[in-house]
């Protein structure tokens, strides 16, 4: 395929709780295309993981969703994933198409069976029939960056880093054509995460689709082609990598940035607001330093350059999304700030 294999459109997700209203994901929109990786990227608890998630149907019961999320054939038909019944979404779409590389690698695998037990059981239910399942393993094993005996271990055998190598492979065995990993580097040491992440890359390349959801900052800039910035439910800002982490638009991104050893460790002042209690207007507004000359709430709009952004004040320079209502005359002042 050469357009999108997924499509996702002013996604939403909130949560009722007995006291309250958890709003997790507010109007998401991407795309996930073939031979691209996306980095989601954001501090946690802004939605990250509830938008992969609604992506293959696993929120539990108090969610609600709204929007559009397609999942896109080379025939030119698509599947619209958040009204798609559970047996289509189990028997066609999870693990087939579409692959989660869960968060906590280690719980994703059985501790009283060895790796290529439970990875020749995975083939055998995937493509029942036929084939050679131990020869068929040892291929997954190769793809993933494992080496082959330790297919032959139990999980608590192997290091963190073989660990995620193992859930990579389980990812990998029905050839899906969506990788969705998230936080997958979590509790890696840095040579570990670079493996990792080269890994993910490789299945881009390769031309797959692949999301990656990390706060890890240098992992995102290794290997995204594109990024889009999530902050308190919202993408806030959206484009291809190189621009976005070589030149931040959103005060936001920026102060991710800037939190990185690379770039200082200056950390960003103040806390994210809770999703049960978003203020009015840009969730962002307290700990900006911009704050004093904006106003309103933007929206993510599409602005020249293939990038999108919702700030009301873009930085000097930036390209100013008009159909938010901001004047390009006052968005062209200088501000002292960067």
């Amino acid at each position: 395929m050469t357009g999108p294999l997924l499509t996702a459109r002013e996604l939403s997700v909130r949560f009722r709780l007995r006291d309250s209203i958890v709003q997790a994901v507010t109007d998401a929109s991407f795309e996930l295309r073939p031979g691209r990786l996306l980095a989601l990227v954001g501090e946690s608890g802004c939605g990250k993981s509830v938008l992969a998630s609604a992506l293959l149907g696993l929120l539990p019961g108090n969610a609600e969703i709204r929007g559009d999320v397609r999942l896109h054939s080379g025939n030119g038909r698509s599947l619209e994933l958040t009204t798609a019944p559970e047996r289509v979404l189990a028997r066609q779409v999870r693990g087939r198409r579409i692959a989660l590389v869960p968060q906590s690698a280690a719980t994703a695998l059985t501790p009283v069976r060895t790796v290529r037990a439970q990875l020749t059981e995975t083939l055998r239910e995937i493509r029942p029939g036929g084939g050679d399942r131990g020869r068929e393993a040892d291929a997954l094993a190769g793809r993933a960056g494992l080496v082959p005996d330790a297919l032959d271990r139990y999980p608590h055998e192997l290091s963190g880093g073989m660990v995620q190598r193992a859930v990579l492979a389980f990812a990998l065995a029905a050839d899906p054509d969506i990788v969705l990993a998230d936080e997958p580097t979590s509790g890696l040491d840095r040579p570990l995460v670079d493996t990792a992440v080269d890994a993910l890359r490789g299945l881009a390349d390769d031309g797959r689709a692949v999301l990656l959801i990390t706060h890890d900052i240098a992992a995102a800039e290794r290997a995204a082609t594109d990024v889009a910035v999530m902050y308190a439910s919202r993408i806030v800002e959206r484009g291809p990598a190189a621009e976005v982490f070589g030149d931040p638009w959103h005060p936001y991104t920026r102060g991710l940035l800037d939190a990185t050893p690379a770039r200082g460790l200056r950390p960003l002042p103040g806390h994210p607001p809770n999703l049960s209690d978003l203020p009015e207007g840009c969730a962002f507004r307290d700990r900006c330093p911009r704050r004093d000359a904006c106003t309103g709430d933007p929206s993510l709009v599409d602005v020249p350059g293939g990038r999108s952004l919702a700030c009301a004040r873009p930085p000097d320079g930036a390209a100013a999304p008009m159909e938010s209502g901001i004047d390009r005359e006052t968005a062209a002042e200088p501000s002292g700030e960067r």
